[in-house]
């Protein structure tokens, strides 16, 4: 999957959620996914920074 097909991906998904829900509901999902995204950031880059860590020595 290329990046336009990705992000259409994304967009369409976002669109079939909120039919489902009402605001308050899409604004909880919302936080809730950012608050995933963050924390997978967290972990990848505390990953990488033991990883690194391992290599040097």
């Amino acid at each position: 999957m290329n990046a336009c097909e990705l992000t259409a991906s994304v967009t369409a998904l976002a669109n079939v959620i909120a039919c489902k829900l009402n605001d308050d509901e899409i604004t909880l999902l919302a936080s809730v996914l950012v608050q995933l995204g963050d924390t997978l950031v967290t972990i990848a880059t505390q990953r990488n920074i033991c990883q690194n860590a391992k290599e040097e020595h």
